[in-house]
């Protein structure tokens, strides 16, 4: 009984190696497989995103590339200075932003500040006070305290004379940047006149309508003014903006003297 049981298991274990050994050169090979698969899908992957982005960046250098032709096919002559009134009103423009988001500030804290300053300290605590905020009101409050003493008349005098000095200093420049807006355009318009001049010498001096002879000085005419008007278009942009900032600050001002006037007359009173 025995002598069979142990033909028997000797004859499973030599039935089963051959099973086990083909399952496990399956599995491996199965795992080959996938990782096969999964290596191709990351090199896909990659492709994909690779040509995806590889778009992109020729797009932007495209874009790039097309601009240094147009300019050199426009006649650098022609098209520095459209491009020097747009650096240099870029350059005003910037400046004044930075400029009025600076001078813009909470009026109404600093009109709470003078007030208590004034019941804790008199004049000389509010005078301190203003002098140590920045801003254009500040200055006008500062000097309104200055005259404090005078009367109410000569507060409002004060206020009114040194808020037309800071509103001169809140546009200045301004009427830079709308010249370099009339200038841009008027360049490029020069630069169309003279394409055309030049299109038209072709002519004569070939004796023949030729688009050949004519396309040169056409496309400069056309470059330059469009290269102008794009120009003016980004400046009056930041015009407006200045504009409308301005305005805002002018009426902040305003609002926040009647008050300052009114914080004055009643500690004139006591």
């Amino acid at each position: 009984m025995k002598k069979v049981l142990a033909l028997f298991f000797a004859a499973g274990i030599l039935f089963t190696q051959p099973v086990l050994a083909q399952e496990a050169t399956e599995a491996a090979a199965t795992e080959q497989v996938a990782s096969t698969d999964t290596n191709a899908a990351a090199s896909d992957t990659a492709a994909a995103a690779t040509e995806e982005a590889a778009p992109a960046v020729e797009e932007e250098a495209g874009f790039t590339q097309m601009l240094k032709e147009k300019f050199i096919e426009g006649d650098p002559l022609w098209m520095a200075p459209v491009l020097l009134t747009m650096i240099f009103g870029l350059a005003i423009a910037i400046e004044r932003v930075l400029y009025l988001t600076l001078s813009n500030q909470n009026n109404d804290k600093l009109l709470k500040g003078i007030e208590d300053a004034l019941k804790s300290g008199g004049k000389s605590a509010a005078m301190e006070y203003c002098r140590n905020v920045r801003g254009p009101v500040a200055s006008i409050f500062y000097q309104g305290l200055d005259k404090m003493e005078e009367g109410i008349e000569i507060v409002d005098k004060a206020v009114v004379s040194l808020g037309s000095v800071e509103t001169g200093k809140l546009e200045r420049g301004v009427s830079w940047l709308s010249l370099f807006i009339a200038l841009a355009p008027m360049l490029g318009f020069l630069g169309t006149v003279v394409g055309m001049i030049q299109a038209f010498d072709a002519i004569e001096a070939a004796g023949d309508i030729s688009p050949t002879l004519v396309a040169g000085g056409i496309k400069v005419a056309l470059l330059t003014t469009v290269f102008g008007l794009i120009a003016a278009m980004i400046l009056q942009i930041f015009y407006n903006l200045i504009i409308a900032m301005i305005d805002n600050l002018v009426n902040k001002m305003e609002d926040a003297s009647i008050t300052f006037l009114d914080i004055i007359a009643a500690h004139l009173k006591k």
